[in-house]
């Protein structure tokens, strides 16, 4: 049960003055000095652009200072620090503000915990293809552990931004193109951060994020414009976020995007009478980095101290490093332009996180002790490792071809898994490069820490030959028993800031996968990458495809557990893979159309790529196959109760990700040609029969109608069970209501 703070808060509150309440409504940012006669910001955009290094970034980073404003901060006019993430800066600064200010009110620390802190677990798209809330949840508390350790109270994650254009950079950092799944993956990160008492020194707030439909921004181009429906957005953007209301985070960060033409930061509508009013939430919002001041270049406010006075009267409580608040608030209440019970009700929630996660009580909630015996752990590594296997995707395993292009006899076997002992030829500077498996938005990480292809190699006794290109492919294949193409892309190359128009791969990558492939030699192709890619022709000629991405600090000794068979991969994609950048976006549950696309000619299809994607979402293969049988579907009082049964019909164990869709066939509005309703991971011998139960409630197969009343229709319904989106296992039911 949430305990009340009511009192105490309101106790404080009557001893604030203006100055302090604003205060608390101020994030600040570190600020670097020295060393050069520019902004962080600018060094940042000259390392991206290419006017200097990463290494010279490194550099000029090392022999900089950093700035934490403490004048303000003995003040009261600072309430909350980004981006301090070691207990002995998050201590001294707590100390200022414990024992120098005239209230003693602690500072809450805020820092992006996106996938890992120094551990770091695979990027959350390629985590949600695990399919495994527990998963989620047990990475999550590890990722609170650590950061909290290093003075973390409150995490910018999880981000439920449902995401169906893979050009959109930041579908990284989400669970895909799926409702269902991201609020499943919501959930349980709430879960894992927040555990089971805030007030623990091991748990931490979540902030789930961007607030709303960020992932559907025009294009897939990052910061872009969102115009859509009101039954879309509700049916399809909107519940991921109500989910991890519902499972109790405490903090909501608006999105940069507008939404119909009003920017998140200053939209009322839905910072007040969607959030507050119809769900209930009762903790803090926070906008984004230097959204609020960006509201002037939207062109919906003309200057800061009406962006000001617009966000806050919205809804947004904390402002983010852009010094909006602390610029123009004393005065915008002084003018009686904003009134002073706006400025309470904010800090009002922004003191009661404090209170919940017993800053008051405990302000100093670790030390450098505790900090150096929790990071990078022995059992977080394993936990690292455990992840990065559960989230890669067998895309294909089939037997190498004769030189004539043929395929050779079924009882040539797959290529994978590996045989102990083979030497493997390895190829792609990915195979090396450390740093690159992380992944983007991994900013508390040690790049020391990961474990590459080639240092695993190493660990393991495995015998390689390794080159960056192609050059000596001929004295390669004369050492080597198979090649490995190690492609994809870097981290960079996606995540915030990091869209593109074209998701193939470089051309410099197909030549050497051309070059491979006509060794002679058998070719694997492992994928380190942040987003879906248009991979047709690797699809079609590599006879073995692992789809890594960027899994984390285990990276090389999980595609090792893979290739070789210690670990037999489940993963299943949480993203369709399109035939070519331009079908973005494309996704599974797509509406169907009065002429759905087929072979004649007047039908919604391209007329210069296939009908279906390369990968549909919910694919994946294993090292063992699996039937599926006897679906059946029984209406009762309130839900429909499915039993599919599966069969493991290979030869060894394995865990299969079944998954129920379900059709509503006649609707006042057209509806998805199937969406997911429920799903298990299931573990299942060999030989063995499992049979796998799923209730789905009426009340999750309705839909809002023209007028935004949520409705449930009577009539047919189909539902399909299966290893993935394209099931054909099929039984019809009725709905009478």
């Amino acid at each position: 049960m949430k305990k009340n703070y009511d009192e105490r808060i309101k106790s404080l509150m009557s001893q604030m003055t203006l100055e302090e309440k604003i205060g608390q409504l101020r994030q600040c940012g570190p600020s670097l000095v020295g060393a050069f006669e520019v902004s962080f910001e600018e060094l940042l955009d000259m390392m991206f652009d290419g006017r200097i290094s990463e290494e010279e970034f490194g550099r000029l980073m090392s022999t900089a200072e950093q700035d934490f404003h403490e004048d303000d901060l003995k003040a009261g006019r600072i309430g909350s620090y980004n981006g301090v993430g070691d207990a002995k800066t998050a201590n001294r600064l707590q100390k200022i503000a414990v024992e120098e200010t005239r209230l003693g009110i602690p500072l809450l620390f805020g820092y992006d915990v996106i996938h890992g802190f120094r551990t770091v677990t695979p990027i959350p798209l390629a985590e949600s293809c695990a399919w495994d809330p527990g998963l989620w949840e047990r990475t999550a508390r590890m990722a609170a552990e650590e950061a909290t350790s290093g003075g973390v109270h409150m995490t910018f994650a999880p981000m439920v931004d449902v995401a169906r254009d893979a050009r959109w950079g930041r579908i990284s950092e989400g669970a895909g193109e799926d409702v269902f799944l991201n609020s499943a993956y919501g959930t349980a990160k709430v879960r894992g951060f927040q555990g089971t008492d805030l007030e623990k020194t091991n748990s931490m707030a979540a902030c789930v994020k961007h607030f709303a439909a960020y992932g559907a921004v025009e294009a897939g181009k990052d910061y872009g414009r969102v115009d859509m429906s009101m039954q879309k957005l509700f049916e399809e953007y909107l519940p991921p976020y109500k989910a991890c209301v519902d499972a109790g985070a405490r903090a909501i960060m608006p999105a940069f995007n507008d939404i119909n033409g009003v920017p998140c930061s200053v939209n009322g509508w839905l910072l007040k009478h969607v959030l507050r009013e119809q769900w209930g939430f009762d903790g803090m919002t926070i906008s984004d980095a230097n959204a609020i001041a960006e509201c002037v270049e939207h062109g919906i406010v003309p200057d800061r101290k009406t962006a000001a006075k617009a966000a806050l009267e919205a809804g947004m409580e904390m402002d983010m490093t852009s010094n909006v608040y602390a610029g123009e608030l004393l005065k915008l209440v002084q003018d009686s332009e904003t009134e002073i019970e706006t400025v309470d009700r904010a800090v009002e929630h922004i003191l009661r996180v404090k209170f919940e996660l017993g800053l008051f009580d405990n302000p100093y909630q670790t030390d450098e002790e505790r900090e150096k015996s929790t990071l990078l752990k022995t059992d977080h590594r394993t936990l690292a490792k455990e992840a990065a296997v559960k989230s890669m995707v067998l895309l294909k395993n089939d037997c190498m071809p004769d030189k004539d292009g043929t395929r050779r006899k079924s009882d040539a076997g797959p290529l994978l898994p590996l045989q102990k002992g083979t030497c493997l030829g390895i190829f792609g500077e990915l195979a090396e490069d450390k740093k690159e498996m992380t992944g983007a938005w991994a900013i508390g990480s040690n790049p020391e820490d990961c474990v590459s292809i080639l240092e695993a190699c190493e660990l393991r006794g495995i015998t390689y030959n390794y080159s960056r290109d192609a050059e000596n492919i001929s004295e390669m294949a004369a050492k080597s028993d198979v090649f490995l193409a190690v492609l994809g892309e870097k981290k960079d190359e996606s995540g915030e800031a990091a869209s593109r128009a074209d998701i193939t791969l470089p051309g410099e990558q197909i030549a050497l996968v051309e070059k491979l492939l006509a060794s002679g030699k058998p070719v694997v192709a492992i994928l380190f990458n942040g987003r879906p890619l248009s991979i047709p022709h690797i699809a079609e000629k590599v006879p073995a495809i692992l789809e890594a991405w960027h899994p984390g600090t285990e990276a090389g000794s999980a595609v090792l557990d893979i290739l070789f068979g210690d670990a037999n991969p489940s993963g299943k994609l949480t993203a369709t893979f399109p035939y070519a950048s331009g079908q973005c976006p494309v996704y599974y549950a797509h509406i169907q159309t009065g002429r759905p696309g087929g072979k004649s000619k007047f039908t919604s299809k391209y007329i210069d790529t296939p009908l279906d994607p390369v990968y549909p979402f919910g694919y994946g293969l294993s090292y063992t196959k699996y039937e599926y049988s006897g679906l059946q579907v029984r209406c009762e009082e309130s839900a429909f109760r499915i039993h599919v049964s599966v069969k493991n019909v290979g030869c060894r164990d394995g865990e299969e990700i079944v998954q129920c869709y379900v059709q509503d066939k006649t609707a006042k509005r057209v509806r998805p040609i199937r969406q997911l309703k429920a799903f298990e991971k299931v573990l299942i011998e060999a030989g063995e029969t499992k049979s796998v139960e799923f209730i789905i409630p009426f009340t999750e197969l309705g839909y809002y109608d023209w007028n935004m009343n949520y409705v449930i229709d009577p009539g047919e319904f189909v539902f399909y069970a299966g290893g993935d989106s394209n099931c054909s296992l099929c039984e019809k039911a009725v709905l009478r209501v």
